[in-house]
């Protein structure tokens, strides 16, 4: 038999890495801030002070004290949702083709969305 090798599949995610989007459900739905990392091959987005879990610690040459240290989660990049800062709203994203190439547009004011906040 011969060997088949496996794709992983990857996520089509709907924001990027510096996207300033709001939580819109799970336990810090309604919070707000920036999107510090994307994990494709698991359709997940980590944004900052959102998710927050408490990890424990050894005592390491970085910090000798150890102890417990809070810090952001993966969360699925379906609980989050794009936020325009000029409508104050969360939106959906539209494209527009521009001579610059293809264009971010939020969906209720018009506006172009920037590529990193």
């Amino acid at each position: 038999m011969a060997a088949t090798k496996h794709k992983v599949p990857t996520a089509n995610i709907h924001v990027k890495k510096g996207d300033y989007v709001m939580v819109i459900s799970g336990k810090d739905a309604g919070k707000k801030g920036k999107i510090i990392d994307v994990i494709l091959k698991k359709g997940r987005v980590v944004v900052e002070k959102a998710n927050m879990v408490k990890r424990h610690t050894k005592p390491s040459q970085s910090m000798p004290q150890g102890g417990i240290v809070s810090k952001e989660a993966p969360m699925a990049s379906s609980n989050v949702m794009l936020y325009c800062q000029d409508c104050k709203s969360v939106t959906r994203v539209s494209f527009k083709m521009t001579d610059n190439g293809k264009v971010r547009i939020c969906k209720h004011c018009g506006v172009n969305l920037p590529d990193k906040h």
